[in-house]
């Protein structure tokens, strides 16, 4: 997976070099590692949020090239995933912040790796301000690597024209971004035209175990895939693997079935 505007791009993730040396290669569904942190919104609701970090794969080589970080928000208390809803905008720029933050020490990148961090669309599109500043700071320490802001929420109901001006404003050579569309043939299709980096599609909800079922989760790949050269599937099973590259897709993180290793 790659960005960099145009034909720029970050080339490949966690890949070896040096000849004679291949990827490190993992079971399809562990996660790498996690952190968990708190955090109190402004109305005094304490919340816990959960980042995980998942190998991604490349599809074609079968091998994982870089990290994306599954976040999870809960009340302090309960078991069930906080509705971001029901959160005002300073918090969820705080919870962004806060991942980035962390996140980053989670991920630990070296030079030339890039990862795949989740952020609301609600802080993207509400102005640049603290959390473009805070990319921006992690990206110039000592933490070297490219920065992939998977955006979840509210894309559906937002014209081409104010997703790219929002995008123009975080994407630079070492900072991309991927869309996270909802699993919908016709959601894709309204998107033709986005200059995003890549689009995320969260197999999860999709029926694709099946032949029959498989059908249309192809079709739904294909639309991604001409909407944008690079396309992710999350929780993809992985004996779907094969199909999926021939669908379109370029990029998967695997559902967590029975551990597998290559």
């Amino acid at each position: 997976m790659h960005a960099g505007r145009g034909d720029g791009g970050y080339g490949h993730l966690r890949e070896e070099t040096e000849a004679g040396h291949s990827p490190q290669r993992r079971a399809f569904g562990a996660p790498y590692e996690s952190v968990t942190f708190s955090t109190a919104t402004r109305s005094r609701c304490e919340l816990t949020v959960t980042l995980a970090s998942q190998p991604v794969f490349d599809l074609a080589s079968s091998t994982p090239i870089s990290q994306r970080l599954k976040r999870t928000i809960r009340r302090c208390g309960e078991r069930s995933i906080f509705e971001r809803k029901t959160l005002e905008l300073e918090d969820l720029r705080q919870i962004d912040i806060l991942t980035i933050e962390h996140g980053m020490r989670l991920l630990r990148l070296g030079a030339g790796d890039t990862a795949i961090v989740p952020a609301f669309w609600r802080t993207l599109s509400g102005g640049r301000g603290p959390y473009a500043l805070q990319c921006a700071a992690v990206q110039h320490s000592s933490e070297p690597g490219s920065l992939l802001i998977e955006v979840f929420g509210g894309l559906e109901h937002t014209p081409v024209d104010v997703i790219d001006e929002t995008l123009a404003h975080f994407q630079t050579q070492t900072r991309g971004v991927v869309l996270h569309i909802a699993p919908d043939v016709d959601t894709a299709r309204s998107l033709a035209g986005v200059h995003a980096h890549c689009l995320a599609i969260d197999f999860a909800g999709v029926a694709h175990e099946g032949a029959r079922d498989w059908i249309s989760a192809a079709e739904l790949v294909g639309a991604a895939r001409k909407i944008c050269s690079q396309v992710l599937l999350v929780n993809l099973r992985p004996d779907r693997a094969l199909a999926a590259q021939a669908a379109g897709a370029t990029h998967a993180v695997f559902s967590t079935l029975e551990p597998r290793s290559l």
